[in-house]
């Protein structure tokens, strides 16, 4: 919004309002303001929520017994603090003529909307059945199908239905008419595999945070093509634009984790953590690294795999490959406490997002 107010006011002239038209200084805004809605809105959400939940977040009894114990009566649905935030500063400080920029709203939008409906029915029927499997899956598969659909038509036509790899920087795979459903996979899959990783207080929040972080640098460089041709990267005009809306999603995760630290607050729940990994995966499309957030984002690609494993391998033999799976609750059983595997988990995290920059220029 400020970008084209500024563009028709400051049209000719050279002036303060010009900051306006960088990325750089819009992203800063961007998340300098979610920041600051984040913190703001922080305490009277929660005081909301703790309001309208009382009783809290129903805690899955074949869980961890501290978990009953200790996170009992905490109020989920957090996730709304961190959308309003990166919603409002998304539009305050992007170009809103930018198709990728609705494009991945849309889809952050619509997995909020579901995860909203999940905690809901969890907290009316205090218990953790929430939508079933079969209606949540079929609703993130339509919206990412429509996404990846929709920013296929907004490809140069070079990288049209094109797969890049990392450390690889001439050879794309031709995917066809398979490419939205590639896409598809990548956003619902990234959603719920950050879903999977939201167990325990900041868990997600900061591997989150980094992914976005990367990903606002690789959105700046791949819509930029000076940067992209120096990096020998391809080039995806208008993707540029998506370095505020990560930036925003900083902004947001870090005021977010203001409340979310241990012991939290308030928890995100499926209305956070689905948003915030289908975001994650429409922005890996849009800027044609969705492989590269398999490794910025491994944490969160370890603990679905962990998943997939315990059930694959227990449907077989009857016997488990973790004591407790998601990852992080396999670490629990162990007597590890809490807040050594989250800063392990976050330690991880800061690594592979090194590494998956340093493909940047190894391609």
């Amino acid at each position: 919004m400020l970008y084209l107010l500024v563009a028709h006011h400051a049209h000719g002239h050279t002036t303060f309002l010009n900051l306006f038209r960088y990325l750089t200084f819009r992203a800063g805004g961007a998340c300098l303001t979610a920041l600051a809605i984040a913190l703001l809105l922080g305490n009277p959400v929660i005081r909301e929520l703790k309001r309208i939940q009382r009783e809290g977040q129903p805690i899955r009894a074949l869980g961890p017994e501290r978990h009953i114990l200790e996170k009992a009566g905490t109020p989920t649905m957090g996730g709304i603090l961190i959308l309003i935030a990166l919603f409002v500063s998304t539009l305050l400080w992007a170009d809103l003529q930018n198709g990728f920029v609705w494009a991945v709203l849309f889809v952050t939008a619509s997995f909020g909307a579901i995860g909203f409906a999940d905690d809901y029915l969890k907290l009316s029927r205090r218990n953790t059945d929430g939508v079933s499997k079969k209606a949540r899956l079929t609703c993130e598969f339509a919206t990412s199908l429509i996404a990846g659909w929709w920013m296929q038509q907004m490809m140069p036509p070079e990288l049209t239905n094109q797969l890049a790899f990392p450390f690889v920087k001439d050879f794309l795979l031709p995917l066809g008419i398979a490419f939205p459903i590639f896409a598809m996979v990548t956003i619902a899959g990234f959603g719920n595999a950050v879903n999977f990783t939201d167990g325990l207080d900041g868990l997600a929040t900061v591997p989150v945070v980094i992914a976005a972080l990367v990903f606002a640098l690789i959105a700046y460089l791949v819509g930029n093509h000076v940067f992209a041709d120096y990096l020998q990267l391809h080039a995806v005009p208008g993707t540029g634009e998506l370095a505020i809306f990560c930036a925003a999603l900083v902004g947001a995760g870090l005021g977010f984790l203001w409340f979310n630290a241990p012991p939290a607050s308030v928890f995100m729940g499926d209305t956070g953590s689905l948003s915030l990994g289908g975001a994650l995966g429409a922005v890996a499309v849009a800027t044609k690294h969705e492989l590269v957030l398999c490794i910025v984002g491994g944490l969160f690609v370890v603990e679905t795999l962990s998943v997939v494993i315990q059930v694959f391998w227990y449907k077989r033999t009857k016997r488990r490959v973790f004591l407790m799976a998601p990852l992080h609750h396999h670490f629990e059983k162990k007597g590890w406490q809490e807040p050594k595997i989250v800063v392990r988990f976050w330690i991880v995290s800061v690594v592979l997002g090194l590494f998956g920059l340093a493909t940047l220029k190894l391609r």
